[in-house]
């Protein structure tokens, strides 16, 4: 018999791609074969990114099929992706593992599919192949599209997924209290993209019902009351490179190390990070306030500005700001971030709050400083803020929308300036990481699923 041979197809972004490849290195270590599945057009882009290809290993084959969507095409638009997607890949995946199995010596012996990607499911199905589905976001996320049923039927969302009112809501005590104007479906684009992505939820909440295990990128001890809403979702995480000493894989662009040669010479504790994601966006004069707010806080900074938001102005004001900041300030196009995180310099995280990033933050014992852009970030900014408390809101001003950069600074001098901040935000590490590690409950959850594959 040969070795286990599973097939993992992540959603085409990059905070599904990352926890992935990170299942997909944990599973090659315990002696799995693993094809990578991309779209064309991403698999371009990690290829791109990749500094060096060797850190895959030999046992991790990246492959891809088409997105169904042209090349000229705005793969940001979500509900024409979605779109894309469920009308061309199930069959170009069903391709793909027909020609793998009849070809290779190791025939496919589990389908592990993105939360989102339920139609690789039903495909896996098909073709009577063992099944997993992995949530790269907040079991509470899971929960709430798991819970719409009950959403509709308590008269708290119309059947096509638009909140009846705006109002707060909590799925079961002890959990993140959400805006309806919040709720994740509802948080992209324009109103038919809304409706895609509500549609698009509420079939894979059927498709889902095909998956031997529903794994999640997170830990008992850190959504207890999510874990009992939702007791069908097994967590198996935080998943990080650092666990296993090694590097992160997956990124989009191509990470800028000399960054870790700057925080090197930073005082221990003293660095304010700043990265929003793949995804966030800011309006001109919402980028200038962010960067005066950094400039007064008079603290040393890290900032990731991605290379896809910097257009010509964008740039000529950061060519002033990096000449009038001096060696105050580091600014980057991508970086490792878990390598950041885990470095001594760093003091805070100002982040867009997605998952995998509240999961590295926390993981690293960092508080944080919220700015959520869209989909589930508000939730897990409720989680840092309102659970954990291990973090600050921003307060926008009332009329415009804008988060000041007075009120950057006075947030940052309040994280900063309170202890207590740091010690929950260690206490939480702790936690987390005793999920994770050898005998931990999210370990052993990961064992028993390795050791179901093999059998």
């Amino acid at each position: 018999m040969g070795k286990p041979h599973v097939l993992v197809i992540p959603f085409p972004a990059q905070g599904h791609v990352i926890p992935l490849m990170e299942l997909s290195k944990c599973l090659a270590d315990h002696g799995f074969k693993v094809t990578f599945v991309n779209t064309e057009y991403i698999h371009k882009r990690v290829l791109d990114a990749m500094a060096d290809a060797s850190d895959i290993g030999d046992e991790i084959h990246l492959v891809s099929i088409p997105d169904g969507m042209q090349a000229w095409e705005d793969r940001n638009d979500l509900g024409k992706l979605f779109q894309a997607i469920i009308q061309v890949m199930p069959r170009k995946l069903e391709e793909l593992i027909k020609r793998i199995n009849e070809i290779e010596g190791d025939k496919i012996t589990c389908v592990i599919a993105d939360g989102t990607q339920g139609w690789a499911l039903e495909v896996a199905e098909k073709m009577k192949i063992r099944r997993a589905a992995f949530c790269p976001a907040a079991a509470a996320i899971m929960g709430l599209v798991f819970g719409i049923p009950k959403l509709i039927q308590d008269g708290i969302i119309h059947s096509k997924g638009a909140p009846l009112k705006n109002q707060m809501i909590q799925l079961a005590p002890n959990m993140p209290i959400m805006r309806t104007e919040n709720l994740v479906w509802a948080c992209f684009g324009d109103v038919t993209t809304q409706r895609i992505i509500f549609e698009t939820m509420v079939r894979n909440n059927k498709e889902l019902k095909v998956a031997d295990w529903v794994l999640c990128n997170s830990a008992y001890d850190l959504e207890p009351a999510a874990f009992t809403l939702a007791p069908e979702i097994l967590p198996i995480g935080p998943l990080l490179a650092t666990n296993r000493l090694g590097n992160s894989s997956g990124s989009f662009w191509e990470e800028d190390p000399t960054c870790l040669n700057w925080l090197d010479q930073q005082p221990p504790c003293s660095v304010i990070y700043v990265a929003f994601g793949s995804f966030t966006v800011f309006e001109q004069t919402q980028f200038h306030e962010l960067a005066l707010g950094l400039e007064l806080t008079k603290r040393p900074f890290l900032w990731v500005v991605r290379p896809d938001v910097c257009d010509k102005t964008k740039m000529a004001y950061l060519e002033v700001f990096t000449e009038r900041i001096g060696s105050l300030g580091k600014i980057v196009g991508w970086a490792p971030q878990q390598r950041i995180l885990s470095h001594p310099s760093v003091a805070c995280f100002l982040s867009h709050c997605g998952w995998n990033s509240t999961m590295e933050g926390v993981s690293n014992g960092v508080p944080f400083l919220c700015w959520p852009y869209f989909a589930d970030q508000f939730l897990n900014e409720s989680y840092i803020c309102d659970v954990w408390k291990v973090g600050l809101k921003f307060a926008k001003q009332k009329e415009s929308g804008i988060i000041t950069g007075k009120e950057i600074k006075n947030k940052v001098d309040q994280l900063l300036g309170d202890k207590k901040y740091m010690a929950r935000a260690l206490e939480l590490k702790d936690m987390a990481m005793n999920n994770a590690m050898k005998g931990g409950k999210s370990n052993k959850i990961l064992e028993n699923f390795i050791q179901w594959v093999k059998s």
